[in-house]
């Protein structure tokens, strides 16, 4: 498999990272910002390594998947994700590992943003402000860990979460402590936007066919109802993320 690393010439962040990514042949720099990369070498999955920007400014270690529960604000497509990716959960353990600056927060996030590309993608973020964006030990680190990953992954079964924050702590639980693998999230303040199409999109473009829909239930919030009742229609069997949590 093909997987190409996109950074943005503007994204300091990403060309810190890019510092000590020079020798691989399959990186690639862009023009454009990394939300609106949608034309990019060809390739079977991408990983795009880019800042963190954020209110609170919080030194962060993140990875997610891009795309769109509603309308595309920031790059991509409305109501279009890209295909999971299957470095995610190996990414997001490996940045725990190595990582030993404990003001530096790890985090998986859900969903969001462009690019739209209908390959595998995953961003591996360096935030959130301008001195962490080049801190050179952070900028190695994700460095080490995209070389890591493209020598070898772990196979991993696979969920989908509903509900939570946007730096989501269910999801990052069952990274760290099951078996399981995460193809996509739907956080709480996107579950209204959550229909039929959209949850077919999850379970086709997961990189991996989906075991179990995964619920943060406190986390569902006013949505909860509707969740229910759009599972059960679709007869989609779920678990509440404390059982999991319990049983793996």
């Amino acid at each position: 498999m093909k997987t190409a690393i996109i950074i943005s010439k503007k994204d300091k962040a990403g060309m810190n990272i890019y510092e000590n990514l020079k020798d691989l042949k399959n990186v690639f720099l862009m023009e454009e910002d990394s939300i609106d990369c949608d034309k990019v070498e060809e390739a079977d999955s991408y990983i795009f390594a880019t800042k963190h920007q954020s209110v609170s400014g919080k030194p962060s270690l993140l990875v997610h998947v891009p795309g769109n529960f509603g309308k595309a604000e920031y790059g991509g497509e409305s109501k279009k994700l890209c295909k999971s990716s299957r470095y995610l959960k190996d990414s997001y353990l490996l940045l725990k590992k190595l990582n030993k600056n404990e003001n530096y927060e790890v985090s998986v996030e859900s969903v969001h943003h462009g690019p739209y590309l209908d390959k595998e993608v995953m961003f591996i973020e360096l935030g959130s402000n301008e001195k962490d964006w080049g801190n050179k030990e952070e900028g190695e680190l994700i460095s080490k860990v995209i070389k890591k990953i493209l020598k070898k992954i772990k196979k991993y079964k696979t969920v989908i979460v509903l509900g939570g924050g946007h730096y989501n702590v269910v999801a990052n639980k069952i990274l760290e402590r099951t078996e399981y693998d995460i193809s996509f999230i739907c956080p709480k303040h996107y579950l209204e936007e959550l229909d039929e199409e959209m949850m077919k999109q999850m379970l086709e473009k997961s990189h991996n066919k989906v075991e179990k829909i995964v619920l943060d239930y406190k986390g569902l919030g006013k949505s909860k109802r509707k969740v229910l009742d759009l599972l059960e229609k679709m007869g989609l069997e779920w678990v509440k993320s404390k059982e999991l949590l319990t049983t793996s």
